[in-house]
């Protein structure tokens, strides 16, 4: 998968947890959390679908490194 497929699959599974969230305003250089105001759990259930999508195992250890839209994808394009 390449960058831009990473992160719609990315975007997709954080409208299916925050469906408020207004991708095309989001900043990719930004923390993905404060930007979108998501608790723990949420947080956590994006980790989750995206492991579900992707079939990308996240190990609890690694979250710490997922801190931007950028970092995430990045991560992920590393394991996919």
């Amino acid at each position: 998968m390449n960058d831009a497929e990473i992160r719609a699959v990315a975007l997709a599974t954080l409208l299916s947890i925050a469906p408020e969230v207004e991708a095309d305003q989001l900043r990719h250089d930004r923390p993905l959390r404060s930007q979108v105001d998501l608790d723990s759990m949420d947080w956590l259930n994006f980790l989750l679908g995206l492991n579900k999508r992707l079939k990308v195992e996240i190990p609890e250890a690694d979250y710490q490194k997922l801190v931007t839209l950028d970092d995430v994808v990045s991560y992920l394009k590393a394991k996919c």
